[in-house]
């Protein structure tokens, strides 16, 4: 039976590049001479999160555009960044922001995908799997519809289409 998965997974090694590089921009720009602005980037495990770390609520500000910059000189998605968290204090005059980088389909868009693909009437069924969402069919042509519905109701995650089988 024909299918694909629907899956929300960045290039992390162009995530990482992009980090890498806004680190050194931010080494070599004369407006963060002697500050502490930096990009720190922690893997654990399947969790991702980027802490950006600068000496006021402007600084931080600048350094995400300039992380953002790169991200898309690089290709990746901003859509992947929640930066919906806060501006924190650490300590002094220093400031963070912790931003998280979604991996996987959360339960909520696993949901909403799922109630695309039955309400359109398409001959597939959409079955959530861990975090991704298995999308099944009888015919190739009817999966070809399902994902051009995907890509087109879904505007607010970049999802990406993998694994198709026969």
């Amino acid at each position: 039976m024909p299918s694909f998965d629907v899956m929300l997974e960045p290039n992390f090694v162009e995530l990482r590049n992009a980090v890498e590089q806004t680190n050194k921009e931010v080494g070599t720009r004369f407006d963060f001479k002697g500050s502490s602005a930096k990009v720190d980037l922690s893997e654990k495990g399947e969790t991702r999160e980027l802490m950006l770390y600068a000496d006021s609520d402007f600084q931080i500000g600048q350094v995400k555009d300039i992380l953002l910059a790169k991200l898309a000189k690089r290709g990746v998605d901003v859509r992947f960044l929640d930066d919906s968290a806060k501006v924190e204090k650490v300590g002094g005059d220093k400031v963070r922001q912790p931003v998280k980088v979604k991996v996987g389909i959360d339960s909520e868009l696993g949901r909403k995908i799922q109630q695309l693909v039955k309400q359109s009437k398409i001959k597939v069924q959409a079955a959530i799997q861990g975090d991704i969402v298995r999308v099944s069919g009888t015919k190739r042509d009817d999966l070809q519809l399902a994902i051009a519905l995907l890509r087109r109701e879904i505007a607010d995650a970049p999802i990406k289409f993998d694994n198709p089988r026969d």
